[in-house]
């Protein structure tokens, strides 16, 4: 497999017979610049083997190679959240050739279905974003009105959990990224705004190291001003019992014109945090896992918590009358205060 590893039209690297040669080290995608391993990165961008909808969704496109790699290599590795791409190196193709610029697959990746099965299959179109939307929930990019959006799946108390987070980190003034609720789904406007910027998942620097320590001082190190925002992200986790923090579902933005580090990307995926898998029993939180590793991190790392805010039971209060949703306010508020009660500051 001899391939152009693209960003724009820039091209960064030269990928042949399992050898990299890296040609603009500023523009190529950290991963690569760190590791110099294609066929990882490549498998990294395709959507998961083993959501149904992907598979019928491989089906109708009539994908020959429905592996990871075959996967991605049928939309030559593009993505709606950065503008790195392949091609082979006789191809004439050029970015503007790649990019997506339909969502007629969209239904079909959310909700699969024999009809929407059908419709795909008979489409003129066969470039789609889904085959390079990563993560274990059905979703799918809706395109409205210019914008992308990523729609996923989900049920009553995922939907609190993901909204109740958004307003209240947004309230506490946190970087978070926009979400809206939806009939069955949550939705979320996509923060790269069409890869104007990169995102850059975690993993890039960190592969599926989660140690807060070692990930701040690697953040720290690539750019200063993204260590409060990881901090404060650590901060929601623990008080709202996010244990579904890995290096896919956060991470950097970067300057797509020259590379530079411009700092961490908004919040986002917090779906499986607070009562998202039932009201939790320990309210108290006393041996409380997420809570003792974040004060293990805050004492290796005392500069840290300059980064903790102060939050109030009226603050909570506020956030759960905004969403109007029926939860049991009371529970919720007193397991995220006995958390932030709990972290040392």
């Amino acid at each position: 497999m001899e391939l152009l590893i693209m960003n724009r039209d820039t091209v960064t690297a030269e990928y042949s017979g399992g050898d990299i040669r890296i040609i603009n080290e500023a523009l190529v995608p950290l991963y690569l610049r760190r590791t110099g391993n294609v066929q990882g990165w490549l498998e990294s961008r395709a959507i998961d083997q083993h959501r149904a909808n992907s598979r019928l969704l491989k089906k109708a496109l009539r994908l020959r190679e429905r592996d990871d790699i075959g996967t991605v290599l049928a939309v030559n590795a593009a993505t709606i959240t950065d503008s790195y791409w392949v091609k082979p190196p006789e191809s004439c193709l050029s970015y503007s050739d790649i990019r997506f610029d339909n969502d007629y697959f969209s239904t079909l990746a959310l909700r699969g279905g024999y009809d929407s099965f059908n419709r795909a299959a008979n489409s003129n179109s066969s470039k789609t974003p889904e085959l390079t939307n990563i993560g274990s929930f059905e979703k799918c990019w809706r395109l409205i009105d210019g914008e992308w959006w990523i729609y996923k799946r989900a049920n009553h108390d995922e939907l609190f959990s993901e909204l109740f987070i958004y307003r209240l980190g947004s309230k506490l003034g946190f970087n978070m990224a926009e979400y809206r609720r939806g009939r069955d789904v949550i939705k979320t406007r996509d923060f790269t705004c069409n890869a104007s910027v990169n995102f850059e998942p975690a993993f890039s620097i960190m592969d599926d190291n989660e140690d807060y320590a070692e990930t701040f001082s690697a953040l720290k190190e690539l750019e200063p001003l993204c260590t409060g925002d990881y901090v404060r992200m650590l901060f929601l986790d623990t008080i709202c019992a996010n244990p579904d923090r890995h290096t896919f579902n956060f991470g950097i933005l970067r300057n797509a014109d020259n590379g530079k580090v411009l700092g961490m990307a908004p919040n986002f995926d917090n779906n499986m945090a607070l009562i998202s898998r039932g009201y939790p029993r320990n309210i108290s939180r006393k041996n409380d896992l997420l809570v003792r590793l974040f004060n293990e991190f805050t004492e290796a790392v005392p500069e840290a918590k300059e980064y903790i805010p102060e939050l109030s039971e009226e603050m909570l209060i506020e956030v759960l009358k905004e969403l109007g949703m029926r939860v049991r306010g009371r529970e919720v508020t007193e397991f995220i205060m006995n958390g932030y009660r709990m972290i040392e500051r």
